[in-house]
């Protein structure tokens, strides 16, 4: 054989090993199993966000394995908008979920959006899909889960009991989701003396946290008895849903799909407290998100990117090789890029309209890598949710407002009756005590988030975008009875 015909014959060679392996690389890629876990009105209150209160050791090791966001918000925080946005890829504003499912009115997905939800788009490439405890976005008989897991996700082992049967009878790509309910309220916005969070439940966690091992939230900072007890149970529930997730990864290593699986970790919304949970404050829109994705992310990293949970569903289509349609059209984008890009996304935006049925108090935000913007629709004409799931730290700080700090029930009250427009610097104000909207230093800013804002709701279609379309639905709105007590 001559030189020129081996080398010839050497070169077709490597190039059918080559393709071959790419094809075997692209199969593999294709068929890998999704696991997203969600848990219910958890902000940043964990380990590996910084917070020395949380005990997270099994999150902090999930961490550890894969990529965390130091920036990922949700696109609302409540419920059922912010699992609205995972489903959809869409905006609450644009999937028609403005607020709770379970509300006297109601709300729920729009016909376009029901038809690009998780479940429906994967089984189109042969996924079996399941979901264990809340679904929480309607209409739940446009989601067509294989597999409903109906069980109660504080009773942590059992819970994982469950998903280990999903993980093990599945014989082909497999999607699950499982939300937990920790650290959730239990039942309808308990008052003490029962606990508004389950300190123990079934004897988890084992040894609890104890009044005067925690301080308060840093968004609040209101070190009142009352107070730091509710918060103390919080945090108990926080290690009681991180001992579930250790339990749960545990059965999908024991089924074996522990390498071959995106894992995607991600708060629905922070707590339900006073500028948490209903708000547009970095309390309520800034969550944990974790990733650890096969062949994309690395152990340890750390993106600072801006990210959203209007993500999770085109980051999904990515990693198992969807094609979505020309009709499927989502406003997030795959996080692949954001893994190693910081920058990601110039402006990220977060809205709020309902939480249940009143009050109407829509407000719209966009920040970039340092500042933050609030515009707050109806300033001056309604007031937002003061109170959510029973928390009194309003009142309690205005009972007490000989030792709580100044800035601190300045923006206590500037958060319940709130100006149009907030603004803050989030490098030197991580948690938004001091609205700098009105400081002429810092107009060219207010200015330009001011111009980004509109951009991004005229980009989405926003119907609240122009002064005509909020006074249509405010006059609208004006005319709905309340909702009854309950």
């Amino acid at each position: 054989m001559s030189t020129h015909r081996f080398l010839r014959s050497l070169f077709l060679f490597l190039f059918l090993v080559l393709t071959f392996a790419t094809l075997s690389t692209a199969t593999a890629d294709s068929s890998v199993n999704v696991l997203l876990i969600t848990s219910d009105d958890l902000g940043i209150q964990t380990g590996c966000y910084g917070d020395t209160a949380a005990r997270t050791p099994h999150l902090d090791a999930l961490a550890g394995r894969g990529c965390l966001f130091e920036n990922a918000y949700v696109a609302q925080a409540s419920c059922s908008p912010s699992r609205s946005a995972m489903f959809t890829g869409l905006y609450p504003h644009s999937n028609g979920q403005y607020g709770l499912l379970n509300a006297n009115v109601g709300f729920q997905l729009h016909p376009r959006a029901q038809s690009q939800t998780i479940p429906l788009l994967l089984k189109q490439d042969g996924y079996r899909t399941g979901i264990l405890g809340k679904l929480h976005v309607g209409d739940e008989k446009q989601f067509p889960f294989d597999v409903r897991v109906r069980v109660d996700t504080r009773d942590v082992k059992a819970a994982a009991a469950e998903a280990g049967k999903f993980f093990r009878s599945s014989d082909g790509p497999f999607f699950f989701m499982a939300n937990y309910a920790d650290p959730h309220v239990q039942g309808r916005s308990p008052r003490p003396p029962r606990e508004a969070f389950p300190t123990q439940y079934k004897g988890v966690p084992e040894t609890p946290l104890k009044i005067g091992e925690v301080c308060s939230f840093p968004f609040q900072r209101l070190d009142v008895p009352e107070q730091i007890a509710r918060t103390t149970q919080y945090y108990n529930a926080v290690t009681r849903l991180d001992a579930g997730i250790g339990l749960l990864l545990d059965e999908l290593k024991s089924a074996g799909h522990a390498d071959d699986t995106l894992i995607l970790f991600v708060g629905d919304h922070g707590p339900p407290f006073f500028r948490g949970k209903t708000s547009c404050y970095e309390g309520g829109v800034h969550v944990p998100l974790l990733a650890v994705w096969p062949n994309v992310t690395k152990a340890g990293q750390r993106s600072s990117a801006l990210v959203s949970t209007v993500d999770i569903l085109p980051t999904i289509l990515d990693a198992v090789g969807h094609q979505p349609q020309a009709s499927v059209n989502v406003q997030g984008k795959s996080l692949r890029d954001a893994v190693t890009h910081d920058d990601f996304r110039e402006y990220l935006a977060t809205e709020f309209h309902y939480h249940g049925g009143k009050p109407f108090f829509p407000r719209r935000t966009i920040r970039d890598r340092q500042f933050k913007l609030i515009r707050n629709l109806r300033a001056g004409k309604a007031e937002p949710i003061n109170s959510i799931d029973g928390d009194a730290a309003l009142r309690l700080a205005r009972e007490h407002a000989d030792s709580v700090p100044a800035e601190v029930l300045q923006a206590f009250e500037r958060a319940a009756d709130p100006p149009e427009f907030e603004l803050f610097d989030l490098e030197s104000d991580p948690w938004e005590f001091h609205n700098l909207a009105e400081d002429s230093r810092f107009q060219a800013h207010l200015l330009r988030l001011q111009e980004a804002l509109r951009k991004w709701q005229a980009q989405t279609n926003d119907p609240l975008l122009t002064q005509e379309d909020y006074e249509t639905v405010a006059e609208f709105e004006s005319r709905q009875p309340d909702p009854p007590r309950r």
